[in-house]
Formats: C-alpha cells, structure tokens, sequence
C-alpha cells in the first residue's frame, strides 16, 4: 500500500466546507478515505498486531470479559503497536492520514498514541466523555484523533456516538470521570456509523460515546491520536506513565485491582 504518494493532496479530500464544519462542531467524517485494497491491508495489519508475542515492554494488549459469556475473556484493545509493526507504523506516522491531521490543527503534528478498538460480540461500550479529560492535558492542551473503520460499525455492534453542537474548547467535566447525565444535559449524541475505509477526525474537547457490541459481528476500529509538534513529542511519556498506570495484562500483577477510569 503506498500511503506517500498522496501526501501532498490533503486539501482535495478536507475541503473548505469539510474545514468550515470541523470548526464549527470539531469533528468531520470522511466516507471512504482508504480504498477497499487499502482496507484489506489494514485488516491482514491487524490480525498481524493480534498475533505478535505478548511480552513485557512490546505492543499492550488488553482484555474484558464478554458480555455474552463472563466465562469468557475478549480482546478489547491494543496499543503502543507502532514500533513492533513497520507497516502500521508507516500508515499511522506518514501520509494521508497525518496530513489531513495536520490540515486541522493549521501546523505539523507528531503521533501522540495508537490504538485498535476491538469490540469482539461481548465487548463493552464507553461511556460518554471527552477525551481530554484522560489526563491528556499534562502532555498538550489540544489533540486530534483519525478514527478509521476496519470494519463496518453498525447500531448494532457499537458504533460512535458523536456531539453534534457547537464547538467545545473546554472540558465540560471532571478529569478522569464519565460526563454526567446532568453534564450532557444541554448535548445529544447522534450515532455515526461507518463502514470500511471511512475515517471520522475529532479533536480531544467533543463528548463521544459508544454502546456495547450484543450482535455477532465484530467491531475494529483504529483511533490515532497527534498534536501539534510544537506542542512537544510525548508518546514515549505517555506510554512509560500508562504503563506504569494501566499495564497490559502481560505485565498486570495478581491479586491487584485495575481499574480503566476514561
């Protein structure tokens, strides 16, 4: 897949109307962003990312209990992924994706952290929040997430659940809490499903949910996260502080309670 060859056409894809309602509202969706051959790739990526050793200091892999089964573990996430796949690494660092990225921020951007969303038949949904408020603010005060399909995201298995009102450039809740019924009173979060290749951009202030997975189908989603450079390069502080916070299960200790927070 050449991600490069297109880097300099971020202003064919984000428009100015698709720039006019970033900024209005914070987040855009772009419908069929990769190709289907782009697609198959990410997914074969994918199940690569799944089928490396767990080991400590490697790719973080984490699990839930299924919803359907709670004799059952799922694969519920994986991050820290970059620097143990070349090729998703290329994908998320380079090309189409960071350019659109920096388009919205005005100014270069750096990776701030990656992730796959699993949400296997079973997984839990989120509840509502902004991401900001994960103490994201000790590392820069603003961010912008591309969400990419992998698969179709449906009512069913789950998909995003976005703010559709203006703008917010503050958190509206606590640092690492769910927003409150009460705090999203004057808010309605509007479903956006998705299907493969589609990529939905959004900045670390809009409240954002989604519902657990009930259905058979799984529900993978890659959510890369940049800021702007100037801001500073803290993946690698970020990644030593959750570590040290919220291991992956490789690294967890028994009989100690972990608890995901936002």
């Amino acid at each position: 897949m050449d991600h490069e060859k297109h880097a300099g056409d971020a202003n064919a894809i984000l428009d100015a109307m698709a720039l006019g309602r970033y900024d209005r509202l914070g987040w855009i969706g772009v419908p069929g962003f990769f190709s289907a051959a782009d697609m198959a790739d990410i997914s074969r990526y994918t199940d690569e990312a799944v089928a490396l050793p767990e080991v400590s200091g490697a790719q973080m892999v984490y699990r839930e209990t299924s919803l359907l089964d709670p004799n059952s573990q799922v694969i519920q996430r994986i991050e820290d992924f970059c620097p143990h796949h070349a090729a998703l690494d290329v994908l998320v660092r380079g090309g189409r994706l960071r350019c659109c990225v920096e388009e919205l921020l005005r100014a270069p951007a750096v990776l701030f952290k990656e992730k796959i969303n699993f949400k296997m038949p079973g997984g839990a949904g989120f509840d509502v929040h902004q991401d900001q408020q994960a103490g994201w603010s000790t590392y820069a005060p603003l961010f912008v997430t591309a969400m990419v399909s992998i698969d179709a995201a449906t009512l069913e298995n789950g998909c995003l659940e976005m703010v559709t009102t203006p703008r917010l450039s503050r958190l509206i809740g606590d640092e690492w809490a769910p927003l409150t019924a009460d705090q999203m009173r004057p808010f309605e979060l509007e479903p956006v499903p998705t299907q493969p290749g589609d990529v939905l951009f959004f900045d670390s202030y809009v409240p954002h949910a989604s519902k657990p997975n009930f259905s058979g189908e799984r529900r993978r989603i890659l959510y890369l996260t940049y800021n702007r450079a100037s801001d500073g390069d803290h993946r690698a502080r970020y990644y030593a502080d959750k570590r040290a916070s919220f291991p992956p299960d490789v690294d967890r200790q028994p009989g100690v309670e972990y608890r995901f927070r936002v």
